[in-house]
């Protein structure tokens, strides 16, 4: 009987610090409609790879480790929404080398087969997803959230990222780490 395939993704986790920030953000956030991330699964992601064929796991885990690039110093802040008029997503931002570190390791998957991402790289935590977005959603959001808009929640090193397990389950999704990746130390 053949291995079921994994839903995984490659990311960045947050410290646990800066998730009870998140946390008590989001308290204040929280409406009917909206799907708030538990703090505990809250992560940059740096590319988001679908469902894999166990076989293959070990191919993207040795293109991953392969990956060479300094650890940086990172800045957590600032909320947005994506898309654009209809809020379906909200996000704290993220400043520091994200953007090169995703295109290292779209540059690593990319012999597996796995498709560069062709959307500009933003990089970002999801905090909440809107279920039904409407206007009286959108309007009732942008107030709540206009007080974190310029919020900082500090800094922090990536010092390594993850390749991790998504299932999808009823009550959210369940992440578990397959393999970690140490970024080379700064000198």
């Amino acid at each position: 009987m053949a291995k079921k395939d994994i839903r995984c993704f490659v990311a960045v986790d947050l410290p646990s610090a800066m998730r009870e920030q998140i946390a008590a953000m989001q308290n204040k956030i929280d409406v009917p409609g909206v799907k708030l991330v538990k703090p505990d699964l809250i992560h940059l992601t740096l590319k988001f790879l679908g469902d894999v064929a166990p076989r293959k796991v070990d191919r993207v885990t040795e293109a991953l480790r392969k990956i060479e690039f300094p650890a940086f110093d990172a800045k957590v802040g600032g909320v947005g929404t994506f898309p654009g008029r209809t809020i379906r997503v909200v996000w704290i931002g993220t400043q520091g080398r994200f953007f090169e570190l995703h295109r290292h390791v779209d540059d690593a998957l990319a012999p597996l087969g796995f498709e560069r991402d062709t959307r500009k790289f933003s990089a970002h935590a999801t905090v909440a997803r809107v279920r039904r977005p409407n206007l009286g959603m959108n309007r009732l959001l942008a107030f709540r959230l206009t007080p974190f808009k310029k919020v900082e929640l500090g800094e922090f090193q990536v010092d390594r990222f993850l390749l991790k397990q998504s299932t999808l389950t009823p009550g959210g999704p369940i992440y578990d780490d397959l393999a970690h990746f140490v970024l080379v130390h700064k000198v």
